[in-house]
């Protein structure tokens, strides 16, 4: 949902002849959409070979996510305001070429942290070009085939999310020319470049006759608010939770609380402010701001803890992880097609059964992830994940739409540029503390891990004829070893207690003791995805709830939302 303006439609764009070539434009912005999405879902796939390749951290790891989402998150509402103030074909271009470049330097990253800055250039990037697609075809498009192009738009969007791991897993596996991971970035470039030559062909340059001034204070203060937030959470546990990142965070609470007396002052002097405070005076609205925030907060963890299960846990390929996806891929469009035509007949009862469908899929995956374990292959995992992505589609589309219904479409625009960048936010508070949950929890079981294997080792050292005392050294070895590297930063450093030098062991005992960690390393990633998909439930049991404050809404009233508003903010 991105804001437009919040002005009537006479008012609110000078809109240009039209193109001669509109679906062509269609294409073109589509491309562009196309590329953004699938570089948010690509990643994840590649989160094993990102760690391999640049001897990267879980919390680098954490940021390749989070500093994409979060600098999408606080550009986002201004990208659409500059479109409308300096020109939607233009904006479109610059946010284009940026992500292209940045993108390039992802490809090319030497270090984790380069990797990680170029991540951030390319959120910032797409938070300039993303708003201008929805605004694109608004002003290419008359009222009476929008819908057309919106409803092909949306279609890009679904495939998006389904072919991204898909597309991922398949450029690792091939890795071509020996560049493992970086082709899934490099693949930006011609597709980037090929779209902003496009555009400046065919894209014809419109501008809102009013679109207000740039609230530039407001997008400090809101970055430097979240980035205090932000930055303790996923740094945390690698840096052992010293004092001053509290320090940090209670002053990024205090920087939002000044952001928030700050924009309402605005307001009131008859400055366009980022967000409109007045929208919290609606319980229905801060319920439903509150609601997006924990169920992307949960949402988009889910596939970066599944996919390092998967592939580190499992010893999956990136493609076995993207195959290992596509059901909840398949399950959210099903979901998300039925939506669409119950949303206005159920009102917020389509949330209800979605949440409980979602909230069900998940627990579903505790089980099976419980049952099999170490064990566990694609076709066991097939039902929960259908389930699950039904849940998902069901909720995620008519969600935003119920939330509004009963805004004022005077606020309309203000509402749904607050949602859209609540998402974003959510996704990248959601990396960070389910993030920390899941890596934190590899290293703080390691112990009762390695215990439950010990009856088995000491049998098997036993029958190889390894005395006692010996038998104990290999495993206090054993034990110790296995809780450092477990609890280590970097996946892929070998700890000192690892490099020890131990007295020769035969092979039997080698084999023994290899397969005594591969096991141990199974448990270790299974017991931790099992309770981080346990949070994760109870956080969409907690949306589900959160929806009874919603406002109840009859169809109709979606329905005439929906057409008031059409002119003043995208539905989607």
């Amino acid at each position: 949902m991105l804001e437009v303006d919040e002005k009537p439609k006479q008012q609110m764009t000078a809109r240009a002849p039209g193109p001669r070539h509109p679906w062509l434009v269609l294409l073109i912005v589509l491309a562009a959409a196309f590329m953004q999405l699938v570089d948010v879902s690509i990643v994840n796939v590649a989160v094993a070979s990102i760690q391999k390749g640049l001897n990267a951290s879980y919390t680098q790891v954490q940021w390749v996510l989070a500093g994409y989402t979060l600098a999408f998150a606080v550009l986002l509402v201004t990208g659409g305001k500059l479109g409308d103030r300096v020109g939607r074909k233009r904006m479109f271009m610059i946010g284009m070429a940026g992500f292209t470049v940045a993108s390039l330097l992802c490809g090319i990253a030497g270090s984790a942290d380069m990797l990680v800055a170029a991540r951030v250039l390319q959120g910032l990037s797409a938070a300039l070009m993303y708003p201008q697609v929805y605004s694109v075809i608004q002003v290419t498009f008359p009222p009476e085939r929008r819908g057309t192009a919106l409803g092909v738009l949306g279609g890009v969007i679904g495939l998006a999310a389904i072919t991204g791991p898909l597309v991922g897993g398949l450029l690792i596996q091939a890795d071509l020319f020996g560049w493992a991971w970086r082709p899934i970035f490099l693949v930006n470039i011609p597709v980037g470049i090929v779209a902003v030559v496009l555009a400046a062909w065919f894209i014809p340059e419109s501008r809102a006759e009013d679109a207000g001034k740039l609230d530039l204070p407001g997008v400090v203060l809101v970055t430097a608010g979240l980035a205090l937030l932000v930055f303790p959470m996923v740094q945390g546990r690698e840096l052992g939770w010293p004092r001053y990142l509290f320090v940090m965070m209670a002053a990024g609470a205090a920087v939002l609380l000044f952001f928030g007396v700050y924009e309402q002052r605005r307001a009131r002097t008859g400055r366009t402010p980022l967000i409109r405070m007045s929208l919290f005076r609606s319980r229905g609205f801060t319920s439903g701001l509150l609601l997006i925030i924990i169920f992307y907060g949960a949402f988009l963890p889910f596939f970066l803890v599944f996919s390092v299960y998967l592939q580190s846990g499992l010893g999956y390929t990136a493609l076995e992880a993207g195959v290992a996806l596509v059901p909840y891929a398949l399950g959210a469009g099903l979901g998300s097609g039925a939506s669409i035509a119950l949303a206005p007949k159920l009102g917020r009862l389509i949330l209800q059964i979605g949440l409980s469908v979602l909230t069900l899929g998940t627990i579903g995956l505790v089980w099976v992830v419980h049952q099999w374990g170490s064990d566990l292959h694609t076709q066991q995992l097939l039902a929960p994940l259908v389930v699950a992505g039904l849940g998902f589609g069901l909720t995620v589309t008519p969600l935003v739409n119920l939330i509004l219904a009963k805004i004022p479409v005077s606020e309309a625009g203000s509402a749904s540029g607050t949602l859209t960048t609540a998402q974003q936010v959510g996704s990248s508070i959601g990396v960070a503390i389910v993030g920390a949950f899941f890596f934190g929890l590899l290293g703080s079981q390691a112990n009762s891990i390695t215990a439950g294997e010990l009856p088995r080792i000491r049998a098997e050292l036993s029958a190889v004829r390894v005395d006692h005392d010996a038998s104990e050294r290999i495993i206090d070895a054993y034990q110790t070893c296995f809780h450092d590297r477990a609890s280590a930063a970097d996946p892929n450093a070998l700890p000192a207690s690892c490099r020890q030098p131990q007295q020769p062991k035969s092979s039997k005992v080698q084999k023994i003791m290899q397969e005594a960690a591969q096991r141990s390393l199974h448990a270790d990633f299974a017991q931790a995805a099992q309770r981080t998909l346990i949070l994760q439930a109870v956080l969409f049991g907690g949306c589900l709830i959160l929806v009874f404050a919603l406002p109840r809404v009859r169809g109709r009233d979606l329905s005439d939302f929906e057409e008031k508003s059409q002119d003043a903010v995208i539905i989607g």
